[in-house]
């Protein structure tokens, strides 16, 4: 259970231990399996990471997972930690290119999906060396070892899980984290969303996301109970809140916007205690209306990135008279602002968000030079120092000490609460054979945040096979909103295609 008269624990442990955080008796699991008690949940945890050993994987191997939000999915990042493998959970959405991609690059030993993902894999898409468990019946049969593992005594350092996240260029690259990075991410949020043994959090954010996956993470820090949901539509997610007297619900601007049009019940929507947004900036017409929706929820608004967890949060007292705020740092986490000669930003003066401390990951996999690029020294001025994650990103602080976010200086475009490279819908676009050349842009959208403009040269009559192309290869919140046609692209003076410009021009 949380303590909130107290500085949150910053001694890291090994992430299994997250198991046994809970009474014995109180519920920690419940899904379409039925429920787990704590006690339940650390015995799960056992016999899993006990089968996974007798599989025969060396101490460090990647497990990857490509499911929906079942009982083996919930369990996977204990136990895969329990039994010192590294989890490398990949978003169900994804489609077979990039899970192929993912098993490549992070050298994945073992895919554990269900019959009909794993289904539309072709020859090559896994490698010959990864070895695939099918989700079934059976499969669940074969991981069902009686005789559990024991808590762990991993190194809190040590490789915990592999997140993907997509790049401003070429693939998505394999965030590393550690052991200590996800406990303490745990403990953080655990602390400041005030969560209790008597919370209900409803998990409808995919478990590869390090937002989604810190809603089992944080909950089981305090104690509380996870009740996963795969949803449809906002009505799915309202009758679970009244069914299963939900307390706390973490969603992503377009979730909240889909929410906030929906017909709550009054009784339903009182029983949130705290809302959580993270994955880009609520607009202020629409923090109002949460607000006139759950009026006895706390709303909580932050702001992260995978390489440094969540960095702010806004104090939810402070939400009516600072809409567009994204708060201060989180605990265990250190933000600046860094002016362009290296000094620390004034308030009201615009800076680049670097984050410091011990929630700061280990890196990119197998990637020094991206790593370099991104991890680096922290500012003389850091309390913590060491390595920093230097995010690209743009704030200004106010009189009050409050962090404003002003932009993104990448070309990354934020979409549904998905970070989306540009030049992966590119290659997408060309590769259907109907487009020469194309250039995918974000634009501003008030449900999305940002839509995906693509601008691609070619014959327009080709427009129907290129939508199929992307239909087929992208999942659906990578599909441009809107195709645009052009003899020719605008160059800059090295003859590559004026990005920078086509967007001005577009967006203008």
């Amino acid at each position: 259970m949380t303590d909130q008269s107290a500085a949150p624990d910053a001694t890291p442990r090994p992430l299994d231990h997250l198991a046994a955080m809970g009474a014995p008796d109180a519920l920690a699991l419940v899904d379409r399996a039925g429920a787990l008690s704590f006690t339940g949940l650390d015995r799960a945890v056992g016999a899993l990471a006990r089968a996974l050993d007798g599989r025969g994987l060396a101490k460090g191997a990647r497990v990857a997972s490509w499911l929906a939000k079942t009982r083996l999915a919930s369990l996977l990042p204990l136990a895969c930690a329990r039994a010192e493998l590294v989890h490398v959970p990949i978003n169900p959405l994804l489609k077979r290119g990039q899970v192929a991609h993912i098993l490549q690059d992070s050298g994945a030993s073992l895919l554990i999906a269900g019959a009909g993902r794993s289904g539309t894999l072709e020859a090559g898409d896994r490698p010959a060396d990864c070895a695939l468990l099918i989700e079934d019946e059976a499969g669940a049969a074969s991981l069902a070892a009686q005789d559990g593992l024991p808590a762990s005594a991993a190194d809190p350092d040590a490789l915990a899980a592999i997140l993907y996240t997509s790049g401003s260029t070429g693939r998505p690259k394999g965030v590393m984290l550690s052991h200590a990075n996800l406990w303490l991410g745990a403990v953080s949020v655990a602390h400041y969303l005030r969560l209790t043994a008597d919370d209900r959090t409803l998990a409808v954010l995919p478990f590869s996301f390090d937002y989604g996956q810190n809603q089992l993470l944080s909950s089981w820090a305090a104690g509380a109970c996870v009740y996963p949901l795969d949803y449809l539509t906002a009505r799915d997610v309202i009758r679970a809140v009244d069914k299963h007297e939900i307390t706390t619900l973490a969603g992503v601007p377009p979730l909240w916007v889909q929410l906030a049009e929906a017909d709550w019940p009054e009784a339903t929507a009182g029983r949130l205690r705290r809302i959580t947004n993270s994955g880009g900036r609520l607009p202020v017409p629409l923090v109002h209306r949460l607000r006139q929706l759950f009026p006895a929820a706390d709303l909580y608004s932050m702001y992260g990135l995978t390489e440094a967890f969540r960095s702010t949060y806004l104090d939810p007292a402070l939400i009516d008279t600072h809409p567009d705020s994204i708060g201060g740092a989180i605990p265990f986490a250190e933000v600046m602002l860094v002016r362009p000669d290296g000094g620390l930003a004034a308030t009201g003066e615009p800076g680049e968000l670097v984050h410091a401390g011990p929630l700061v990951a280990q890196g990119y996999w197998q990637d020094a030079e991206r790593t370099a690029l991104r991890f680096r020294p922290a500012p003389v001025f850091s309390k913590y120092g060491g390595m920093a994650v230097w995010s690209g990103d743009t704030a200004v602080m106010d009189a009050d000490g409050l962090l404003r976010f002003v932009g993104r200086d990448d070309e990354m475009i934020k979409t549904s609460g998905n970070r989306v490279s540009p030049t992966e819908v590119e290659e997408a676009a060309v590769a259907t054979g109907a487009a020469a050349e194309a250039v995918a842009i974000g634009v501003p959208d008030d449900r999305l945040g940002e839509a995906i403009l693509l601008v691609v040269r070619g014959d327009p009559a080709g427009e129907g096979a290129l939508r199929d192309g992307l239909k087929r290869d992208l999942p659906n919140f990578m599909q441009p909103r809107e195709i645009r046609w052009r003899a020719d692209l605008p160059r800059n003076a090295n003859g590559k295609v004026d990005r920078a410009g086509l967007k001005a021009e577009l967006t203008s």
